[in-house]
């Protein structure tokens, strides 16, 4: 039996998923979810993923519903190799540290800032928008002499990241103010398949809804 992905392009842990998918060589059985219209919070939904939040994978009854465990978790089953997610533990280790800090450090402060000052009550605020960058220092730091974020090779950490540093690029943050992420960033694209596609159109649909959501604020 295939494997469900419940998904929203739009957002970067769902992207994340489907570009790590097709790394490892899985073909996902996609299931799109409407959240304009609540799908989300239906009752067959909710039986899926009570927390009402996407993606959700589904792999014959065992049931995930956070981005960066999908990825580990398929590249551990389904992979061919270990390459994006790699057995040896200290290797292992640096790629965990790195989903951890992708969803701390990166993630967060972008997805507060869309929560408060643009899907929220609170008005637009440049200074605090700019301020969602402010752990690219560390990135940059880590992607110092390094091709890919946990050293030369592609890894889960890589797609994760990448998902969501693409949101940022699309709402106006200048990468390349930062030329080791603006150099990764742009080898991603290059080695992830289907990489437009994918992160490129999901990236656009999150820029557009963005937009629509400021333009209502003005």
């Amino acid at each position: 039996m295939a494997v469900d992905l419940y998904y929203v392009l739009a957002s970067p842990p769902c992207r994340a998923v489907l570009m790590g998918a097709k790394l490892i060589g899985i073909d996902l059985n996609l299931k799109l979810v409407d959240i304009s219209r609540g799908e989300q919070m239906s009752p067959e939904f909710l039986k899926i993923n009570p927390q009402h939040t996407v993606p959700v994978l589904d792999d014959n009854g065992f049931r995930l519903n956070e981005s960066r465990v999908m990825l580990t978790y398929l590249s551990d089953k389904y992979g061919k190799g270990d390459s994006l997610y790699p057995k040896d533990l200290q290797k292992r280790a640096r790629i965990d540290q790195l989903l951890y800090f992708d969803l701390e450090k990166i993630a967060t402060p972008k997805r507060d800032y869309f929560k408060q000052h643009v899907l929220g009550d609170l008005p637009v605020d440049e200074e605090k928008f700019q301020q969602i960058t402010k752990n690219f220092p560390f990135l940059e730091q880590i992607l110092d002499g390094a091709e890919f974020v946990a050293g030369d090779s592609l890894s889960v950490a890589d797609v994760t990241l990448v998902a969501d540093i693409a949101n940022y690029d699309v709402v106006g943050i200048d990468l390349k103010k930062y030329p080791n992420i603006n150099r990764w960033y742009t080898k991603c694209q290059q080695v992830i398949p289907d990489y437009e596609e994918i992160n490129g159109k999901g990236a656009a649909q999150f820029k557009r809804f963005w937009d629509f959501l400021i333009s209502q604020k003005k």
